[in-house]
């Protein structure tokens, strides 16, 4: 499959906006603990700040070709989908009054793919011509 990133950032990116409203709006105060909605912020930033990373890198690799661009996206769209992803469930399993932290240790699989995504990027940057 080949990925877009630049489609890919986009629409994450909005999905975060969404989520970001569906936080502050629907689900700040319904939660059991005040801190539990900083769970659910942090999720959203980092989709964000990544959603921005993917459409950065696609504008590079519509003008500069590279596996190491290619796979730095790929690791962003799984760090939004383990990092994230994991945080959102765990917030929402909390609304629900049910127990989702064993996705946990999940959570750590998406910040190595964040951290790789950025090293894939860093070597882009030093090595091209």
């Amino acid at each position: 499959m080949k990925i877009r990133p630049t489609v890919w950032g986009t629409l994450l990116a909005g999905i975060a906006v969404l989520l970001g409203a569906f936080g502050a709006h629907f689900i700040k105060n319904k939660l059991p603990e005040p801190e539990d909605i900083k769970i659910f912020e942090t999720a959203v930033q980092y989709q964000m700040y990544h959603s921005i990373a993917l459409i950065l890198v696609g504008m590079q690799l519509k003008s500069k070709p590279s596996k190491f661009l290619a796979n730095a996206a790929l690791s962003f769209v799984l760090g939004i989908i383990f990092f994230c992803g994991s945080l959102y469930l765990i917030t929402l399993g909390k609304l629900s009054h049910g127990d989702l932290t064993w996705l946990g240790p999940i959570t750590p699989i998406g910040g190595i793919a964040f951290v790789t995504g950025w090293g894939m990027l860093f070597y882009h940057q030093i090595t091209k011509r």
